[in-house]
């Protein structure tokens, strides 16, 4: 750990509307070094402090750096991803743990979830969508029909869905594999880590969305999330429309289907080339190398998604992806 002072609070801002409506949350730096969010609330809360842009109705909260820490530091996680494994802690055992305990509440009080996000290849935005409506015990879920329309409005020309059942598939096979005792151990094994700030909304009777606003340096990804705030409170009937210039993209997103995650196993295990989100693959197609020189071979032809020369050993290296039949 840095020299960096640990925070010790986490900050919110929330603007009433006279008129009854929904509750909206919005949040970023979710990850400390994913910033486009945390510039595009500040820019959205200027425009409400300076009547550029009114409020009609329901409740906006803003919460620009979720992750204090991780933020002052200038990376990803202050001592562990707040991003999984989120729900309220019984005994506190790291800062992300001590803002989940004000975290969750928050979301749990809230209708609709925007998580603004970035990632660290090369891309195109996209959006993170949630499950079909069902009763099962992975995700049960009853808001599908408005999340998909909330992702069909906010502008990015993408969506995946399948998060949290794919996440499930890597998660049994690190279970097989067996622990080393450790605590980041037990968190990445554990059957909860695959739960986030959206999938947490939704099992308290809410729906959210993740965007994924593009590259953490691309210039253009903070009028991305921007532009998204705009459109959802558009959506949501909290502003006059005519605030912001395209309420529904014209072209209709193409949609995706996880369908499969693979962990990087060892710190040599390399990439056959720097690999950008949703890069074609084909069946049988090298993706990478293990560092006992076995091939990793692409299953099926599909798209490469969040891949990460970075990845720790036991953690997600890519995902992998294929059309989805879902209609919006």
């Amino acid at each position: 750990m840095s020299s960096v002072p640990t925070p010790t609070h986490l900050r919110s801002h929330q603007f009433a509307g006279l008129k009854a409506g929904p509750r909206l949350l919005v949040s970023a730096a979710v990850h400390g070094n994913e910033v486009c969010g945390v510039q595009a609330i500040e820019a959205v809360m200027a425009e409400l402090d300076s009547g550029r842009l009114t409020l009609l109705r329901g409740t906006l909260t803003l919460v620009p750096i979720v992750n204090p820490l991780a933020h002052a530091l200038g990376r990803r996680e202050g001592e562990r991803n707040l991003n999984r494994n989120l729900r309220p802690p019984v005994i506190a055992q790291d800062f992300e743990d001590r803002i989940a305990a004000r975290l969750c509440p928050l979301l749990a009080s809230h209708d609709v979830l925007l998580d603004l996000h970035s990632f660290q290849g090369q891309g195109q935005p996209f959006v993170m969508l949630g499950p079909r409506d069902n009763q099962g015990e992975l995700e049960p879920f009853a808001w599908a029909a408005q999340e998909a329309a909330m992702a069909a409005c906010l502008g990015p020309a993408r969506i995946v869905e399948g998060w949290l059942s794919t996440y499930a598939l890597g998660l049994q096979r690190r279970a097989a594999k067996g622990s080393d005792g450790s605590r980041a151990q037990a968190l990445v094994q554990d059957p909860h880590y695959g739960v986030g700030t959206t999938e947490y909304m939704r099992s308290q009777g809410g729906y959210g969305l993740t965007l994924e606003c593009g590259q953490h340096q691309d210039p253009g990804a903070p009028e991305v999330a921007r532009l998204a705030i705009l459109r959802t409170l558009v959506l949501l009937g909290m502003i006059d429309p005519a605030a912001v210039e395209a309420h529904r993209p014209a072209i209709a997103p193409e949609l995706l289907q996880l369908y499969e995650v693979i962990d990087r196993e060892h710190a040599d295990d390399s990439f056959e080339r720097e690999w950008a989100s949703f890069d074609a693959v084909e069946q049988g197609q090298r993706i990478g190398t293990r560092h006992d020189g076995s091939p990793v071979l692409a299953p099926a032809a599909g798209r490469i998604v969040f891949p990460n020369n970075k990845a720790q050993p036991g953690q997600e290296w890519f995902y992998l992806a294929r059309p989805s039949e879902r209609k919006l």
